[in-house]
This record gives C-alpha cells, structure tokens and sequence, in this order.
C-alpha cells in the first residue's frame, strides 16, 4: 500500500538533502533514508545539537513508501554485469544503487512482513532501545514478529514507529448543508444524496474493510464468506462512487466534482488549510491505522548513533515537536493539548482514546485471504465500469450490447 505527500510544505524536510555537520576522515556518521515530510528539519538540528562530539548526519528524503521498499531491495540484490540495464530501470531515484547502505530507513507497517520476508531488515535490540518501555504496548505489540512477519508476542523486535495516522472522512461542507447532514461515520458513505458523489481509495483492504467496520467486523477478517452481506452492501457503495483512485482523490473535491473522499490522513492535512470548505473526521467506529517505522537494513553493523537517534525520536518533546510539524500523531504519549493543534487538523490531531481502541492496523493476511479481498474487489469495481459503459453509449445513441 502507498501513500504519498499530495501538496507539498507539511513542515518536514524541504530540501533534496540534509546532511548537518562537516565530514571527516574519522567522523562518526549517520546515514538515514526517510519519508518526505516525516520528519521536521529542526528535529535533525537538535539531535546534533544534543550529541557530546560531532557527527555527520545525512537525511535523505523520498517521495514515496514504495520507493523506500524498492531501495531495501536494490540493496540485497548482487546483479550481473550484463542485466544492468534492465534491473536499473526499476530503482526509483538516480544513482541511489551506488550509494552506501543508509543505517535506517522509513518504512510503512504495511510493508514490515514483506520486509522480513525477504531478509531486507534485520531485528532491533531492545537493550540498544533506552525508550523501548516508554512505547505504549500496541505498538510494541505491532513490531514484534517472527521471521515470516507475522505477529507474534515472542518474536523480534523488527522496527521502531514514530509517527502514525488513520484512514478518514473528508467532505466539502457546503454541500453537506444542504443535505442537512455532517458524515460522522462509515454509515453515512450509504445514505441517500450521495450518489456518485464520492472518491474511494482503490485499494480492497481499504474499502472492503470499510464496509466490514460498517458491519460491525474486522478490517483483517480472514474468510468473507463468513460475512454474506459483505457484497450486497459493496454493491450498494459503489453507487455512490464517482471513482476509485489511491493518488487522485482529492482533486475533484477540491473542484466539487464529488462532495466526500476517504483518505489518508497524511494526504488530507496538507489540504485543509487552504481550503476552508472542506472538513475532515474520523469515523467514531473506528478505522484503519498507518505507522511511519524506523527499520535496520540487513547487513548493517549495530551502532550507538543509531539507536540514540530512534530515542531521540520518542522522547515526549521531541515526540511532540514531530507530531505537530508533520501533522501526524505520535506513539509517545505528549501533552498536546487542543490549543497546540490548528482548528481545521483538531478532528485529525486530537487525542480519543475510544475510537483509537475500536481501530486497526491493516494486518498481514494469508496469501488465500488476500486473493479472495481482490478479486471481490475486481467483482464490484467491473460492476461499476459496465454500468458506466452503458451510460456512454446510451448517451451516444449506441445500441446496449
């Protein structure tokens, strides 16, 4: 699953580069990869500011999760000298598979069991984690797995999360006024009015486990067969879907083409501020949840720097400094209170116990449970492109086939 930064400026990394501190031969040295926009400049600043002796910090931002996922790879993999041409045309930026190996690397939750997997990151060490204990036990319990990446209580600790945020409700209020109604939850994607009036995500994890939330299930249920209702209350939703798309789904919502998306909430603070019509909540039964994770590249040697800047990161200042320059939340507990979050992110931002626990993480499936959320969601998505073909060629005066 991607995300991605859809305007820029959320208060993280600006530049191409930042590297703090003047190189030397015998120079300590932190080499990090990471989300664009994931982590504030200033932050760098102060953890260089905060360390006894001088040492050359690189951060290199990157478009994209899949880019991050892409680069682990690049770097386990030992390509012959006559495939080069074709192996190069996949690495997502420049002369990157000549560069050194960073010594952490962004990655998404969603891409930890593949990561593992396939031997790209090797375990943390909770002795080399000062701040482990202070992390609350859900997270701890979301980075220990097993060697095949899944959950597992006595499993290795495989990543670090520093920030995180949910799957949400975006909706121009103008137009909710004069339906006399504000969406509050996933319920509401079904009420009449809003019939080819949304933009969905076109992902079946994201809209197939939607609909389960609606039902009163689980984002990870494993067998849909148990859940008979599921594809008439799909088909019933995709009325109400303009289109489906995982990059381009606030533009026409911006514009009034729809009334409502549902989005990543990484996505959709970068937007409210600008455009006062529109307004963003998390649905009160609860979501799916994302968490930006520091991991160790396999084949990486264990250092202190490295480990002190993942303590870094979760101590509650500096945990909070993170959360509000990149809009995010954090997995430290801080004292942010209301009037530290601008009006427009507070529905996004603030702290709600409840329906943080009624939320989830999207969870590995087993590879037969993840082809039956596909091709559902081919099923219904196909339903939609007949329906629309039709339209077309009625509109053309063409016959139906």
């Amino acid at each position: 699953m991607d995300r991605r930064s859809f305007l820029l400026g959320t208060g993280g990394l600006a530049l191409s580069q930042l590297l703090v501190g003047c190189g030397g031969k015998n120079q300590a040295k932190l080499n990090v990869q990471l989300l664009k926009g994931s982590i504030p400049g200033q932050v760098v600043n102060q953890f260089q500011q905060s360390l006894p002796h001088k040492v050359q910090l690189k951060f290199a931002p990157v478009e994209q999760i899949r880019e991050l996922f892409k680069q682990l790879q690049v770097w386990q993999e030992k390509p012959k000298a006559d495939n080069k041409q074709a192996w190069t045309r996949f690495i997502p930026f420049g002369q990157s598979h000549t560069a050194a190996v960073a010594d952490l690397v962004t990655l998404g939750d969603y891409w930890l069991k593949a990561a593992i997997e396939q031997k790209l990151i090797q375990p943390l060490e909770e002795a080399e984690i000062k701040q482990w204990s202070t992390v609350d036990q859900r997270w701890q319990k979301l980075v220990t797995r097993n060697d095949q990446g899944n959950l597992d209580t006595q499993g290795k600790i495989w990543a670090a999360p520093y920030r995180w945020g949910s799957t949400v409700i975006v909706y121009n209020r103008d137009k909710f006024q004069k339906l006399g109604w504000k969406p509050q939850d996933w319920s509401d994607l079904w009420r009449d009015g809003l019939r080819d009036r949304i933009s969905l995500l076109d992902l079946p994890r994201e809209v197939i486990g939607l609909t389960l939330k609606k039902l009163g299930k689980s984002y990870n249920t494993e067998n849909l067969d148990t859940v008979p209702e599921l594809e008439r209350e799909l088909q019933k939703l995709n009325q109400q879907v303009k289109f489906y798309s995982s990059n381009t789904y606030l533009e026409p919502l911006i514009i009034g083409d729809t009334w409502l998306a549902v989005g990543w909430s990484s996505d959709v603070v970068s937007i409210l501020g600008r455009y006062p019509q529109l307004t963003a909540v998390i649905p009160k039964s609860g979501t799916a949840i994302w968490a930006d994770l520091w991991v160790r590249p396999t084949g990486i040697a264990k250092d202190a720097l490295s480990s002190q800047w993942i303590d870094f990161c979760w101590q509650p200042n500096i945990a909070k400094q993170i959360s509000l320059l990149t809009k995010s939340n954090s997995p430290i507990a801080t004292n942010i209170v209301a009037a530290d979050i601008q009006q427009p992110l507070r529905n996004l931002l603030e702290s709600n116990r409840e329906v943080f626990a009624k939320s989830e993480f999207l969870l590995p499936l087993v590879p037969s449970a993840a082809k039956q959320y596909e091709s559902l969601f081919a099923k219904i998505k196909a339903a939609k492109s007949g329906k629309a073909e039709g339209r077309r060629q009625e509109a053309e005066g063409k016959p139906l086939p």
